[in-house]
């Protein structure tokens, strides 16, 4: 009864902003207008979840890789759904993921920058996995929506002699940094417009602003070098194309 009542306001101030979400969405008429509802309730019991095998796993290296390992597997999965689903596409989302996160905790752990242990490798893992995830979709959506929208232009060089990947170069080039667009916005206005999650809540957790601060940084840096990687390592594999994107579909 104690955790129901401690829970209580929050599970109230939840629903009532989900709610809130789905009734301006459904007055718009919006397409799949729940789906903001069911992503909160979906995002809680997850969270629930994780929260409950968190506590006895945080500690053990071992129990830090599989959770880890886990988290990767199922966002390699998603974006590669994201993309639309095929053996080749798994493999790539899969093999830039992989690249860009291992290079990423390398340089942050073995630099020194956080300090190794079980609990910031979970922290910064979790972090740099879920925004490798987004990254990786956006190169892929903007890179096959450029090429399918600029047909005309690749076909064009084609016919001139151009490479398959040659003839889409600068559209890979510009799928990359749209993709990263979400990632430097937040790194710029990080403290002016944004307070992250990472940031608040070692602050809650009674870190010093300096130190909270410090650690936020890492995690800004790590994000954008994992998603640089991730998203060059999609474009070129993407880039070599032969046929129209909407036409394989």
């Amino acid at each position: 009864m104690g955790i129901v009542r401690e829970l209580g306001p929050t599970i109230v101030g939840v629903l009532v902003l989900a709610a809130l979400a789905t009734a301006v969405l459904a007055l718009y008429r919006v397409p799949h207008r729940w789906s903001p509802l069911l992503a909160v309730l979906r995002g809680a019991v997850q969270l629930a979840a994780i929260s409950l095998i968190l506590a006895g796993v945080i500690t053990s290296p071992v129990w830090v890789g599989v959770a880890l390992a886990v988290m990767f597997c199922v966002a390699a999965t998603t974006a590669t759904r994201r993309v639309g689903w095929s053996r080749e596409h798994a493999v790539m989302m899969a093999s830039a993921m992989a690249l860009g996160i291992a290079v990423t905790l390398t340089v942050v752990f073995v630099s020194g920058a956080i300090e190794f242990s079980a609990r910031y490798v979970l922290a910064i893992g979790g972090i740099v996995v879920g925004n490798a995830m987004s990254i990786a979709t956006l190169a892929g959506r903007r890179f096959t929506e450029a090429v399918d929208g600029h047909w005309d232009e690749v076909e064009g060089w084609l016919a001139l002699g151009a490479t398959p990947r040659q003839s889409t170069l600068q559209l890979a080039r510009g799928a990359v940094y749209g993709a990263l667009i979400p990632a430097v916005d937040q790194t710029k206005t990080t403290g002016l417009v944004t307070l992250p999650g990472a940031f608040v809540g070692a602050i809650f957790g009674g870190v010093s602003p300096l130190e909270a601060g410090r650690f936020q940084v890492v995690v800004l840096a790590a994000i954008m070098a994992a998603g640089a990687i991730t998203a060059v390592v999609v474009a070129a594999w993407l880039a070599p194309v032969r046929q129209r994107p909407a036409e394989l579909g």
